[in-house]
């Protein structure tokens, strides 16, 4: 299987990735939005669930690139990655909030509000807009429900540091769209990408 979806070669650096990721179109289901904002883990990066190693919880992290690492966020939200690098390495991607595109009234209901700058500004947020569930852990990328569409034209992104972490903080792998409404949070800094 190709690692290179929507124009982005998912055996890159997380970094590289994630950043790459700004403005692609992921729908499940045919339901979703443009990426406007992500975070990028590596195995030698003490704030990743990789670093520690291989367990029953990260196992997809270490499985083929361009598939999906699914997990529960303190016990309440699912979060959506993808996997990039080699397999065995154990790198990936969160997607932290999308813009909303297609699906917008299937989203709303699902996440029982109207407001779509609200709809997917957020892991837990977006995975529910998308009603993605731990059973679509280690899915591909390149097969439904997933589809991956490459952005058009260029886009303004900005980087600063990860949020809603305890270790490596200062790390600037979150990556997002400048001036994005939908952003989970603003950016403190606005470095270009």
């Amino acid at each position: 299987m190709s690692t290179l979806l929507a124009g982005i070669d998912f055996e890159a650096p997380s970094d590289e990735v994630a950043r790459l990721l700004i403005g692609v179109t992921v729908l499940v289901d045919g339901v979703g939005g443009r990426i406007v904002e992500t975070e990028a883990y590596d195995r030698e990066d003490p704030a990743s669930h990789a670093f520690s190693g291989p367990t029953a919880r990260n196992a997809s992290m270490f499985g083929p690139p361009a598939h999906t690492y699914v997990y529960r966020s303190y016990g309440i939200h699912w979060c959506l990655n993808f996997v990039c690098r080699e397999a065995g390495h154990g790198a990936g991607v969160l997607i932290r909030a999308i813009e909303p595109l297609v699906g917008l009234d299937v989203m709303r209901a699902r996440r029982g509000l109207e407001a779509a700058t609200l709809l997917g500004s957020g892991p837990g947020r977006l995975c529910q807009a998308l009603a993605i569930t731990r059973e679509h852990n280690a899915m591909s990328l390149a097969a439904p429900p997933f589809e991956l569409v490459a952005r058009e034209g260029d886009v303004d992104i900005v980087a600063g540091p990860r949020i809603g972490i305890t270790k490596a903080m200062d790390v600037p792998w979150r990556f997002g769209l400048r001036g994005s409404p939908h952003l989970s949070k603003p950016f403190k800094v606005t470095k270009p990408a």
